[in-house]
């Protein structure tokens, strides 16, 4: 059966236990007639994400976010076109392995799902959007970044925020603007990137752009995840003395990378990263000398915008590190919710058709409205954030901003 206390174990249904909880259903059903018939179905959705291996800590953010957006809903009276029917979330660890990803779509159809949101890892939504594909079950992809999980062509694929291409564009426009009013200081850059489908499709964007705004690439060194030492790729980039090292990884090999770097002495005007996996308030809290002046490229809210203020700080008062994770988790539950509230129905084609429509902005994003083409909100954009005293602070664009750029980079 579908498990819905507040932190319900690892999701792993097998056929039987499928059928043992239609059995069950049945039984409830002849017990108590009166009280279900009154009750409108609940709206089942599947999160898949990390929440064991490499990619824990990200994959347990972006659940969390989700969780939040489901208990935000039900208390608000559910899907109100529905009748008031509860969102009852089904959760599944994809244990950053993209046949497991895959394989939870699978059973989570068998168990009746109405749609999905996931899965964290580019790699991990890749194949769990291509399964729902099968099924014609939505998907709320909530972070993922590369293209190409809604250039498919797969008409049942969303997503309410930026992909890779806009956010390096925007990205570099950013750091060409950063670079020149303070008098062109950084002219070489080396690229160090993960070696999946994130960093890597990250890694050759950067390179066809990078020069186009004045800035030489000198090496592009790819690293496994996980990766344990970085003192060979840190002597590396020492020797081959770049003025910005530009990051693309997860968590820990972030925080690792920029770590060794400052424990190598490596003299930089900037660490910037697009997407910087590990660039969030934990970052700052455990490592604040590194982390200071740090700047990236990343999802945010917008820090002028009270709800935003209201909703950070409800989770850190929940015990929460306040990441972009937790941001995306929520809106892309919230979103799905949109669709299913404006199509009245679970039916899948009305959804889909009301998510392709979509013109959701209920929400504390950097941007208006969704316009969906082709799957992608092309309204959507990241911002450029950097830590200064210990907290993440909006430095581009200006109507968001909320401090000024600091920039070449202090000296630790």
């Amino acid at each position: 059966m579908t498990d819905t206390r507040a932190n319900p174990p690892r999701f792993s249904l097998t056929r039987r236990r499928a059928l043992s909880a239609g059995v069950a259903g049945g039984i409830a059903t002849l017990a108590l007639p009166g009280i279900l018939r009154a009750q409108p179905a609940p709206v089942k959705l599947g999160l898949i994400h990390p929440v064991t291996g490499a990619l824990a800590f990200s994959g347990s953010q972006c659940r969390k976010g989700g969780q939040t957006a489901i208990d935000d809903i039900n208390a608000a009276g559910g899907i109100k076109s529905m009748g008031g029917a509860k969102i009852e979330p089904i959760y599944g660890d994809a244990q950053g392995r993209a046949e497991i990803a895959s394989g939870l779509v699978d059973q989570m159809a068998e168990a009746g799902v109405s749609g999905f949101t996931g899965c964290f890892s580019s790699t991990l939504g890749l194949a769990a959007t291509q399964t729902a594909a099968k099924y014609n079950l939505p998907f709320s992809i909530d972070s993922g970044i590369t293209d190409s999980l809604t250039t498919r062509g797969l008409k049942n694929v969303f997503r309410m925020f930026p992909n890779a291409s806009s956010a390096t564009n925007d990205g570099l426009a950013t750091l060409e603007a950063i670079n020149k009013a303070a008098g062109s200081p950084a002219k070489t850059v080396i690229i160090v990137h993960e070696d999946s489908d994130f960093g890597t499709g990250a890694a050759k964007l950067l390179n066809a752009k990078l020069p186009g705004i004045g800035l030489t690439v000198l090496s592009t060194i790819p690293h496994a995840t996980p990766t344990r030492d970085f003192t060979n790729i840190a002597l590396r980039i020492k020797a081959e003395k770049p003025d910005i090292v530009m990051m693309s990884n997860y968590q820990n090999e972030y925080v690792l990378l920029a770590r060794t770097l400052v424990q190598q002495r490596v003299d930089l005007v900037a660490m910037y990263s697009l997407l910087g996996g590990g660039f969030n308030l934990k970052f700052a809290k455990e490592a604040p000398t590194v982390a200071e002046g740090m700047m990236d490229f990343n999802q945010w809210y917008n820090p002028r915008n009270p709800a935003a203020l209201a909703y950070r700080k409800r989770m850190e008062d929940s015990g929460a590190t306040f990441t972009w994770e937790l941001l995306l988790g929520y809106f892309a539950v919230k979103f799905l919710a949109d669709g299913w509230e404006r199509a009245g129905s679970t039916d899948k084609d009305k959804t889909i058709a009301a998510l392709a429509a979509s013109t959701y902005s209920d929400h504390f994003m950097p941007y208006g409205p969704t316009k969906m083409v082709d799957g992608q909100n092309i309204n959507a954009h990241c911002v450029a954030l950097q830590m200064l005293g210990g907290d993440m602070k909006v430095i581009w664009p200006e109507q968001f901003a909320d401090a000024k750029p600091v920039y070449p980079r202090p000296k630790a």
